[in-house]
């Protein structure tokens, strides 16, 4: 037998492997010889951060379709039209009920003991600063006056928000509220009326101007199963100044994410705060708002529960939008 030179296997092994590699390895080497350290003459436009920092325009104003949120999509622009519609069908007479910052507790604790008065959505606050949220949240029985299901909106700015988030996490509330989703409202410019401003103690170098809130639930809801409580994916949970937007404590668009989600016709908003004349409190039809500046003082407990006794306390369900809004899927069972 002919003898075995090791020696010859070796080379050939080498020679083989440095003239025969993998797709990948032949890919890499390629890549690392045409990598170029030079820095890029093409900058990136959309680098909003630093086009504030240079030019002094917000991100928020170079959004395009700000004013129309549903420009090119023909089935959402239909909803939006038809729940408009129905909304306003089924909405009960703007009532405004102006009283005092201190005869607010008061005033509700009657209406839940004398009135038997219940809400399926209340919302409290709104986008002026100098809230007194925090005694609100913990000296009325919310779990009384929100029936079950029901549903809490909490408007703030971003200090208070955090204040309020750790009240939300204590264990009483969460047994009586479950914290769903955070929306936030910014403002176009800070020339805008509800542009928060900075507290007398933020020395951060980033200015905080957007509005959060928090939105609870109290009682069991589910998404796929109760389409006729609720409505879910019709807004998004980010809003934007527009032109249209009224001069006011509360721009149009906090009332119609609430209107859009629940079908529910008890509508309540507490504004525990002053905002005077500059900022007024406008009535809208299927709320009943509680406020120190309320432009209109109307409320009468039993006309209120006439109204919803012909109106009933939900928003019935219409062929037409269950066809056009969004579904959650249903989950299957394992």
């Amino acid at each position: 037998m002919p003898s075995h030179d090791s020696s010859f296997d070796q080379t050939r092994s080498t020679h083989s492997n440095s003239h025969f590699q993998s797709p990948n390895q032949v890919t890499t080497e390629m890549k690392s010889k045409h990598v170029s350290f030079k820095p890029s003459r093409d900058f990136h436009t959309n680098d909003y951060s630093n086009n504030y920092v240079h030019g002094n325009s917000l991100p928020q104003q170079h959004v395009t379709n700000i004013e129309n949120r549903v420009d090119g999509y023909p089935k959402l622009q239909k909803l939006f039209q038809a729940k408009a519609k129905q909304i306003n069908q089924f909405a009960t007479t703007p009532f405004g009920c102006k009283i005092g910052i201190d005869s607010i507790v008061p005033t509700l604790n009657h209406w839940i003991q004398n009135e038997n008065l219940t809400f399926d959505v209340v919302m409290i606050g709104c986008l002026t600063e100098n809230q007194f949220i925090y005694p609100i949240l913990t000296q009325l029985p919310l779990d009384k006056l929100i029936s079950k299901p029901g549903f809490l909106f909490i408007w703030a700015n971003s200090q208070k928000i955090n204040e309020l988030t750790k009240l939300l996490n204590n264990e009483i509330w969460a047994k009586k509220f479950r914290r769903s989703e955070e929306l936030v409202f910014v403002p176009i410019d800070k020339k805008s009326p509800f542009y928060p401003g900075l507290d007398q103690d933020d020395e951060t170098l980033m200015e905080k101007m957007q509005w959060h809130c928090w939105m609870c639930i109290t009682g069991t809801v589910r998404r796929s199963t109760d389409g006729h409580l609720i409505h879910c994916n019709v807004d998004t949970d980010l809003s934007i100044e527009t032109k249209d937007t009224t001069n006011g404590a509360v721009p149009s668009h906090l009332y119609r994410i609430a209107e859009n989600f629940s079908t529910a016709t008890r509508r309540l908003h507490i504004i525990p705060a002053r905002t005077g004349y500059e900022t007024p409190v406008r009535v809208r039809p299927g709320w009943v708002i509680v406020s120190p500046d309320v432009m209109l003082d109307n409320f009468s407990p039993k006309r209120y529960k006439e109204e919803i006794a012909n109106l009933g306390s939900n928003i019935p369900l219409k062929n037409e939008i269950e066809l056009l809004r969004p579904r959650s899927p249903v989950q299957k069972a394992q």
